[in-house]
């Protein structure tokens, strides 16, 4: 039966998308709130923390992820191999202008733009190959006035990577020194591989292999199997060739030798680490039960906004063309994602990362089978949210430096116990300066009234990356005030100094991931595993305080109690036990 293509678009609808702002809008977002602060817990923490760890000279820590002292058997290396590279080679270039440790998080944060552009590059190459395929075109009209392959592929690729700029969930999580978005650029790169071994199985298939080691070799089994279930189900796929699926085999030796290679030497170094990491791994994946399927689901809508429901509508319009590959190919990545996900114990935002991609390009090819009433209406709604968000900003902003409305005031200071804000004249005409911005994007859409499909999707991303600007300019210092654990480690190493505290002999109790690495980056606080130490820091709650449920005695001797100003219920706690 003779199928017909939902995809129906006349050529001026495919018109040219400037590369020029497509790259600036890139840059805007990627740079944005990427500097001047600190690292915030905990997966952000944990990464400069290896990074740190690496460089400082630990023991093995170039080979096996560690956080001072601490075996970080969770992670593969692969993070802390580049961000301690590029550290040793530009921090002394930082610290030209820096102090030691920022010139140090800044070296470490310069992979991002690596990773990122990785991420558009491959997306849109891999996108656009599907899209100027046969299969994928749309319908041809009657007197002509269809778009070239080469003009309707661009169009596709374009939204692509629109789409994944004005996905909500990855803003934040897109700017940590984490694998968030090194695991996102190893899924891009699979991708593309998948994609490429359709007409070059040499080329293509080792783009793949390296994906997929890479993957593994970031966060071991939750960000190697989705890429690997995906690659063994390219055997069934009927549109690829016998000799094309051989090379399959070429792209597992590869990923195999990277991550086995790894392996043994991380055996041979250190068994109990390694078996720490194996353990760790077998143990990620069990049945969710009905509450906590709900709430994974819960969690992508909101995750993945805006660009689910156009995924959802793309698979329905182009149902019937299941099997082709511009469908099938990121479907495909997409469920071993997904399914990686709802059977992984307490998954959140950074195994959610993986189906951003996949998701994104789904969403970019419902743009040509959607009516233009539904495209003028994502117009609309992107620029009512985009406006509300920006308005919001600037209210909170008002509020928190002078007072007004009072309510919200309340609200925010409770936020920021001890923060005094400060005016920066510069900052405010910045701000300004992307208020005017998005203010010229809207009258673009409203004076010139484009045909091009890309038109809806351009205004969300660019809006998300003007509002995320924004929320940089006039909140990073406070945002960076209440996450920061910088105050509270230097009162913490004051303490140790004053009171002539053996360093390396203070044990740990209930002191977090995040915590523990904060107290190592800013002043290599490193936690003993001896238990004949007398001094151990602790991590509790007022709460716990109040009802005296700490678990040491009572006639151990408090040195230090100190916190968070912002923060409410956490608190550190240091005391010397008394002699055996």
């Amino acid at each position: 039966m003779q199928r017909t293509t939902p995809s129906r678009l006349t050529e001026i609808a495919t018109r040219k998308l400037s590369r020029t702002a497509l790259l600036v809008v890139g840059v805007l977002y990627i740079f944005a709130g990427l500097f001047y602060r600190d690292p915030w817990k905990t997966d952000d923490l944990t990464g400069i923390a290896t990074m740190l760890t690496a460089v400082r000279g630990q023991e093995h820590a170039w080979l096996l992820p560690q956080i001072g002292n601490y075996a970080y058997a969770q992670e593969g290396p692969l993070l802390t191999w580049i961000g301690a590279l590029f550290i040793q080679i530009f921090s002394p270039l930082f610290a030209l202008f820096q102090s030691p440790l920022e010139a140090q998080i800044t070296a470490a944060r310069l992979p991002i733009f690596i990773y990122f552009f990785l991420i558009i590059l491959t997306t849109w190459y891999g996108t656009y190959l599907l899209a100027r395929r046969k299969e994928c075109q749309p319908l041809a009209l009657p007197f002509g006035g269809e778009p070239s392959p080469q003009d309707y592929g661009r169009m596709i690729a374009d939204a692509a990577v629109l789409f994944i700029i004005a996905t909500i969930g990855i803003v934040i999580r897109m700017h940590e020194t984490s694998n968030f978005p090194l695991i996102m650029m190893c899924q891009a790169v699979a991708f593309y591989g998948m994609v490429r071994m359709l007409d070059h199985p040499i080329q293509g298939s080792t783009l793949a292999g390296l994906g997929l080691g890479a993957a593994f070799l970031t966060r071991g089994a939750i960000g190697g199997v989705p890429v690997l279930l995906a690659l063994l189900a390219l055997v069934f796929f009927r549109n690829m060739g016998r000799r094309q699926k051989w090379w399959l085999l070429w792209s597992l030796v590869i990923a195999a030798t990277c991550c086995l290679l790894w392996l043994l030497c991380a055996q041979n170094t250190n068994e109990y680490w390694a078996r720490s990491y194996l353990f760790w791994n077998n143990s990620l994946f069990s049945l969710p039960t009905l509450r906590e399927l709900l709430s994974t689901l819960r969690d992508l809508s909101w995750f993945l906004w805006p660009t689910w429901p156009f995924m959802i509508i793309a698979l329905w319009n182009w149902r019937k063309w299941m099997d082709s590959p511009h469908i099938f190919m990121p479907l495909l990545l997409l469920a071993a994602s997904f399914i990686t996900v709802i059977f992984q114990e307490d998954a959140f935002e950074s195994e959610y990362a993986m189906l951003a991609v996949p998701c994104a390009i789904l969403a970019a090819l419902s743009l040509p089978t959607l009516r233009r009433s539904f495209v003028n209406t994502l117009d609309w709604f992107s620029i009512m949210i985009m406006s509300l968000a920006m308005i919001a900003t600037w209210l909170g902003w008002i509020a928190l430096n002078f007072g007004w409305p009072p309510k919200i005031h309340h609200n925010i200071t409770r936020l920021l116990t001890g923060f005094e804000p400060h005016i920066s004249a510069l900052t405010l005409v910045l701000a300004a300066g992307v208020c005017v911005a998005w203010g010229l994007t809207v009258s673009w859409r409203l004076r010139s009234n484009p045909a091009v499909l890309w038109r809806g999707i351009v205004l969300s991303a660019t809006g998300l990356t003007l509002t995320w600007m924004l929320l940089a300019l006039l909140w990073l210092p406070s945002i960076n005030y209440n996450r920061s654990y910088k105050a509270v480690s230097q009162e913490l190493a004051t303490v140790i100094a004053e009171n002539q505290i053996p360093a390396d002999c203070i044990r740990q109790h209930g002191v977090g991931l995040g915590q523990r690495a904060a107290f190592y980056v800013f002043q290599g606080v490193q936690f003993s595993f001896d238990a004949q130490c007398r001094y151990v820091l602790l991590q509790t709650t007022f709460e716990k305080i109040d009802d005296q449920a700490e678990p040491y005695p009572d006639n151990a001797r408090l040195i230090w109690q100190g916190k968070r100003r912002p923060d409410r219920h956490e608190v550190f706690r240091l005391i010397e036990l008394p002699p055996r």
